[in-house]
């Protein structure tokens, strides 16, 4: 025997099985590209150089990671259809006389030529295409275009380590699917399924309540505090359910139409429901993962495009005026010297400042139990939902801000809720219980109330003195940490860019002469964070474009392998159909039925899995800064919309080779 035989003949059952090897091959080299690209632009060290860089080397670093392990799992997923597809061939080579030994040298270089070609071409394609989604990514962000070519040899060598290590442990899964059966179960590897299942009760009763569980959590999140780890476990108890309903509710489903007489015994819906119910438990896993992956598509271009559409929205939200002062633990005096070092600033650049915000302020931590407000250090649970930021206000501030004269009482007050409703008529904190004179519609603040996961609440009292009290009384009550009164100053100023950026240096060098060694002054401008947000906001936008695409050409491989066996599975089943006097043509509508009455199944689910996540979704985007429900509602519309149209050409496409196997002659 020649020793180049087990070659040729892996080189000629891949040849002869393109149908399923190619797109394997296409995902897999895709899935390396994707992965050196974003590996090869987390390291690259001009990131560093950029403002907000080391945000945006952080966000790729977790894409790396989630690309890395989706690879792992879907790589390792699809190849169970290209074994199911070889078992028969298998199965006849060991009864016409190669040992499994032989087998598995066959299956062993049928591997490896994969694995050399997806590794060689994914990681050349990746390296290229590196820098031209640098330069794509560096657009996003608005930042200025970096020339040069960065090549990281370790991690080229760890991505070929990565996935020869993936295609290796494939192999020892298949080599074990193979050693444990005889040949006869080999030979009829692929007719696996044919035995018509039965109703799976606790698991359609499981998914029943997973899933209502899950959509319960999501219609009752209020706090956003509570918002993120309660979502994902929404999200994990809507996955179970998603699968358990899949699974057996389908089968369910198939069965409850085929009690109706009247719509079973009918020419095209008779092939359809006999033949997905015979089929449905094996089928049913994978419109589930198209659920599932459709739904994590919907969820990432539409919040992270959102996010990015909104970044204005979300600076003005941060950040109520263009520049912004804040000096705590400061001296009497330092106030007037601030603003006179702000309008020495000012008159140099010969600009004014407009729409003028200023107010003294003490902001406590405290946890709230209806009406009463614990502030002891030692009682905070800093994971509960109740507790709460208090800025108490002075009502001459207040009255500045807004132009009202209210003149309150010792233990008055007035109250002004940042996110949720305050539904008491009196406050007790610190020994005082003041009376709400009045519930404020709004505050404004310096937005960075609306950054914190707790929700906020401004209290406006009579007079500085009663600010002073709670400083000192808040102090002996918890030594070891003392808060600071604040003095918030903010104006918006007629200037480009470059002017502001200019302005918010100055500010930076005066206020801290103003303040002469005491306390602190902090200086934040829009501009000068505008390039830490487009880091933030843009880097996640380029990564949910990144991992969509990703997502999107799973969801492509698994409904083309799911069409693909079907049609072979078929083709056996439609040749007796025509056989006993079935048309061509009357073949083609049916299998068009049979495709569409399940192809848009999971789209359909994944919407309605949208839908009830609006809200948690909403929650974590006001976390954000991000509070414009109107654009989310239209960018989640215009992502279902574009994704559902993709959608439709793949069934075109899928449909039609799903009839070229079934109607091809032997």
């Amino acid at each position: 025997m020649s020793k180049f035989f087990y070659a040729r003949l892996a080189i000629n059952n891949i040849r002869r099985n393109a149908q399923t090897y190619v797109p394997y091959i296409v995902t897999a080299i895709g899935a390396i590209m994707m992965f050196v690209i974003i590996g090869m632009m987390t390291n690259n060290t001009q990131l560093l150089k950029l403002r907000g860089g080391t945000t945006l080397r952080t966000i790729l670093f977790f894409g790396t990671i989630v690309v890395g392990i989706f690879s792992l799992i879907f790589l390792f997923y699809t190849n169970s259809f290209l074994v199911k597809r070889r078992k028969k061939e298998f199965g006849l080579m060991n009864i016409l006389g190669m040992d499994k030994r032989h087998l598995a040298r066959v299956m062993f270089l049928e591997t490896l030529i994969v694995a050399v070609i997806s590794i060689t071409l994914g990681i050349l394609s990746g390296v290229l295409l590196s820098k031209l989604m640098f330069l794509v990514l560096l657009k996003i962000l608005n930042f200025e275009v970096q020339l040069g070519f960065e090549f990281d040899a370790y991690f080229t060598l760890f991505t070929a380590m990565l996935f020869a290590g993936i295609f290796f442990l494939s192999l020892l899964n298949n080599l074990r699917q193979v050693q444990l059966a005889n040949p006869i179960e080999l030979v009829k590897g692929g007719q696996v399924g044919e035995r018509e299942p039965k109703t799976n009760w606790p698991a359609f009763l499981l998914g029943l309540i997973t899933l209502g569980s899950g959509y319960y959590i999501a219609l009752t999140m209020e706090n956003p505090i509570t918002t993120i780890p309660a979502f994902f476990g929404a999200v994990v108890l809507v996955i179970i359910g998603t699968y358990c309903l899949f699974t057996a509710g389908s089968i369910w489903f198939l069965q409850l139409l085929r009690k109706n007489k009247k719509f079973y015994y009918h020419p095209q819906h008779f092939p359809n429901i006999s033949g997905m119910i015979y089929r449905m438990k094996q089928n049913a896993v994978g419109l589930a993962n198209i659920c599932i992956l459709s739904t994590m598509v919907l969820v990432m271009l539409s919040t992270t495009l959102s996010l990015y559409i909104g970044m204005e929205d979300v600076l003005r939200t941060r950040y109520r005026r263009n520049f912004e002062l804040t000096a705590s633990d400061i001296d009497s005096g330092a106030v007037q010297r601030i603003r006179d070092a702000v309008d020495s600033v000012l008159a140099k650049r010969g600009k004014a400042p407009q729409d003028i915000i200023s107010y003294r302020y003490l902001a406590l931590t405290a946890k709230q139990e209806g009406s009463s407000f614990a502030t002891r250090k030692n009682d905070l649970d800093m994971f509960s939902t109740a507790l709460k930021y208090v800025y108490f206000v002075p009502v001459e501030d207040y009255n500045a801000l807004t132009n009202r004269s209210v003149v309150l009482e010792d233990n008055e007050a007035l109250i002004c809720s940042a996110r949720e409703a305050y539904d008491y008529d009196s406050l007790s904190i610190l020994g005082r219980t003041f009376t709400i004179k009045e519930k404020v519609d709004s505050f404004q603040g310096d937005g960075s109330s609306l950054v914190f996961l707790y929700s906020s609440y401004y209290v406006v009292v009579k007079d500085m003195d009663t600010v002073q009290e709670m400083y000192h009384k808040y102090t002996a009550e918890n030594e070891l940490y003392r808060p600071t009164i604040s003095y918030y100053f903010g104006f918006d100023v007629d200037a480009n860019r470059s002017e502001s950026l200019a302005i918010h240096d100055d500010l930076v060098a005066s206020a801290k002469q103003a303040i002469a060694g005491s306390g602190y002054v902090v200086v934040e401008s829009a501009e000068n964070a505008r390039d830490d947000f487009y880091s933030l906001y843009g880097g996640l936008f380029f990564l949910g474009i990144f991992l969509g695409v990703l997502f999107i050409g799973a969801t492509v491989l698994i409904i083309y392998y799911k069409q693909i066996t079907e049609g072979f599975e078929d083709k056996h089943r439609f040749e007796i159909m025509q056989k006993v006097g079935m048309s061509r043509l009357e073949v083609k509508k049916t299998i068009k039925d049979q495709v569409l009455m399940v192809f848009f199944l999971p789209l359909i689910a994944a919407i309605i899995h949208i839908a009830f996540a609006f809200k948690p979704i909403t929650k974590m985007l006001a976390l954000f800064n991000l509070t414009n429900i109107a654009l989310f509602i239209w960018c989640t519309l215009g992502v279902i919309l574009v994704f559902g149209l993709f959608y439709a050409v793949v069934y075109v496409l899928t449909a039609r080779v799903y009839y070229q196997i079934v109607s091809a002659k032997e």
